[in-house]
């Protein structure tokens, strides 16, 4: 509970109505879309504009009082669960694009801002903003910049930090700076827009950005390559990157997917297949129409059972709507589902789907896969019930050796879900020991009372490497 003189200094900022500490607004802003987690904060607050936030951080931090950046919560690493109380500070009144400009090919907007919103808006312009986030049609671009948010174009187009090329941000003492620009250009001092994407709400809050925006494909292309042997699959994977060609979206799905996401979409998919890739190239028509001619002969090269192309923009919308549906049409089986992302070098994803598999029968535990081949992000999703200790022990274990298989291969623990506070325990597995001390110098010469965001990306203690037992 806030002291009485901080909640009057906060409404005095914001205003009554959007400063709240009633128990549903706590409860409701307790979570986050990650399972089995949950602590209450002591209110939320909801700015309107950059100079009401860096008001609120120095008040803020004149108290030493926690404040946890929260656009749509649907990040799946513990990233927005305010596990130390304070203040959770949404975003959602500054959803503003402020500006499109053609002459630059960029675009300046608030960070509530919808991601699907404004991925419609640039598109009815002729402009194209590649990342999507499967969950953009909730998430914001704020989010998206936190977590610096991959997606089902991510091995063609990159994912969000090659698309944010300045930021406005908040500083923990309420310090008002601004990063980069409408430039292609720019190498004065540090990397700061950089540093910022993807560093979780830990280093500042995010107030405006500016976003890169590209010419948008003239012609796409879909198609479905079905395999009864996943080796089969992760080798057509390689062979086509190998053969130079870089399609816009790249996905696989194991069996077990497959299985539920016809289910879920009705889309009368061959329940036998091993696995299944969804294969989308975009571009001029002439190298498209060329593109997927070799991407067909390499699927069959592999022994493809079965390779279809989609006849009409709306089937393949149809079909990527289907492999973006693959965690809700998962979430439906069990109780609990958790979805995780490890990520391999391309080459590695057949020995990385073996590993998942192998692990999952070890620990007598459920596990799904599918992910985006193309750059080696694959999503192991558990399917399982809070309610039973010993399973959920299970699943903990498996995932556990299943982070240690990904970085085995050379692989990293997360490819696009950030740290949070899931992950933070396997952080030194993959940047060291003088990797944690360097970040832990820079969250501390940005926020040296640690209250943005405390609790994530650095854990109390780092997890010991497991010893994998593949006999």
């Amino acid at each position: 509970m806030l002291q009485p003189e901080v909640r009057r200094e906060l409404i005095a900022i914001v205003g009554e109505s959007y400063m709240k500490d009633d128990m549903q607004s706590l409860v409701t802003h307790s979570y986050d879309g990650t399972p089995m987690l949950q602590s209450l904060p002591d209110a939320v607050i909801y700015p309107y504009n950059t100079q009401q936030v860096s008001e609120v951080m120095k008040v803020l931090n004149r108290q030493r009082i926690p404040v946890i950046g929260r656009g749509s919560g649907t990040n799946l690493c513990g990233g927005t669960v305010p596990i130390q109380g304070g203040v959770v500070m949404v975003m959602h009144r500054m959803n503003q694009i402020l500006e499109v400009d053609l002459e630059n090919l960029t675009a300046l907007v608030q960070p509530g801002l919808n991601t699907k919103h404004f991925t419609t808006h640039v598109e009815q312009l002729g402009l194209f903003y590649p990342p999507d986030p499967s969950s953009m049609s909730i998430s914001t671009i704020g989010g998206n910049i936190a977590e610096c948010s991959g997606g089902l174009r991510g091995l063609k187009y990159g994912t969000t930090k090659d698309y944010v090329i300045g930021l406005e941000a908040v500083l923990a003492n309420g310090d008002i700076i601004r990063t980069g620009g409408k430039l292609m250009k720019d190498v004065a001092g540090y990397d700061l827009t950089k540093l910022l994407v993807g560093s979780e709400g830990t280093l500042a809050i995010i107030t405006e950005a500016t976003l890169k925006l590209v010419p948008p494909p003239k012609y796409k292309k879909t198609m479905l390559a079905m395999y009864k042997d996943l080796n089969g699959a992760a080798r057509t994977v390689s062979k086509i990157i190998e053969n130079l060609i870089i399609p816009a979206t790249l996905e696989i799905l194991d069996n077990s997917t497959i299985r539920v996401v016809d289910a879920f979409a009705n889309l009368g998919l061959p329940l036998h297949m091993e696995a299944i890739l969804l294969i989308e190239q975009d571009g001029d028509m002439e190298s498209v129409e060329r593109d997927i001619a070799s991407i067909t002969a390499i699927c069959n090269s592999e022994q493809a059972e079965q390779i279809s192309v989609a006849e009409s923009a709306e089937e393949a919308e149809r079909l990527l709507t289907a492999r973006r549906s693959a965690f809700t049409a998962l979430a439906r089986l069990r109780p609990t589902t958790i979805l995780e992302d490890a990520t391999v070098p391309r080459s590695k994803i057949a020995d990385m789907i073996m590993e998942i598999n192998r692990i999952a029968a070890k620990h007598q535990v459920q596990i799904c896969t599918f992910g985006h081949a193309g750059d080696g992000n694959l999503h192991p999703t558990a399917l399982t019930d809070a309610r039973n200790a010993d399973e959920i022990h299970r699943v903990e274990a498996a995932f556990e050796e299943i982070f240690e298989a990904a970085i085995s291969l050379g692989g990293t623990i997360t490819g696009e879900h950030g740290v949070g506070m899931v992950k933070a325990p396997f952080l030194e597995w993959k940047i060291g020991k003088s990797g944690i001390e360097v970040m832990k110098a820079i969250k501390q010469s940005f926020d040296p009372f640690n209250i943005l965001n405390p609790g994530k990306v650095f854990a109390k203690e780092s997890r010991k490497r497991v010893v994998i037992d593949r006999g």
